[in-house]
């Protein structure tokens, strides 16, 4: 398997896949593909309980699946919306942390489930998803990222506060809650809203600067509305 990111703006993943090679994605993650590769939908990665799963967590029921049956085939993935696409190689048992959209499409290797956040108030309050999503290894992941990508690495104890929309990705060392903004000033007047998500390291922490919820926010305003007579 060979692969291309391609653009700056809207990327594209070009995959050039040769005989009895495959690569799975969510429902309708697929732009373009040549003849003689197979496409399969199933509930793929622990059967229903998985599926149901994965569409808490806001991600589709079914899986699909895309095989070569051809000496050689391309197939090509696009992002939702304006971002970057980060090649992952992950090793036997590594897992990332993600927030729902971030996974794009997988080698069949690769896990895809549910997993649940440790506090029921991360749940309530965190604004993204008291369920997220597990990845683990081995073999190549791809992930979507909204706007650009900024990756850190977190020492022992060391916090960082961030809108929990900014959160892509994060190794399973590190801790993931919900803290209230203090000051009645700040929650009132700071535009912060009355949450942060807090991480905790150690590990790594790949956060996306352009939310797409913060997009569509931002486009709202500008939306006319029906006036009432």
């Amino acid at each position: 398997m060979k692969y291309e990111v391609k653009h700056n703006v809207m990327q594209s993943l070009e995959v050039q896949l040769n005989n009895g090679e495959e690569l799975y994605t969510q429902a309708g993650g697929m732009a373009w593909m040549t003849d003689g590769i197979d496409m399969e939908t199933t509930g793929k990665g622990g059967g229903v309980l998985g599926a149901l799963g994965r569409l808490a967590s806001g991600s589709s029921l079914l899986l699909t699946t895309y095989k070569c049956t051809a000496p050689s085939g391309m197939i090509t993935f696009t992002t939702d919306n304006p971002g970057k696409i980060l090649p992952m190689q992950l090793a036997p048992g590594q897992t990332l942390i993600a927030q729902r959209d971030t996974f794009l499409t997988a080698e069949p290797s690769v896990t895809f489930e549910a997993t649940f956040t440790k506090k029921l108030s991360t749940g309530f309050f965190g604004g993204e998803g008291f369920i997220l999503q597990k990845i683990t290894g081995p073999g190549m992941f791809f992930a979507q990222i909204d706007g650009e990508v900024e990756e850190m690495t977190l020492q022992p104890g060391q916090i960082m506060r961030v809108h929990a929309g900014h959160i892509a990705l994060f190794e399973p060392t590190v801790t993931y809650d919900i803290q209230m903004v203090k000051g009645l000033g700040n929650i009132l007047f700071a535009g912060e809203g009355l949450f942060l998500a807090t991480l905790r390291g150690p590990g790594q922490v790949w956060l996306q600067t352009m939310p797409i919820s913060n997009l569509a926010a931002a486009i709202r305003q500008f939306i006319p509305t029906k006036s009432s007579n």
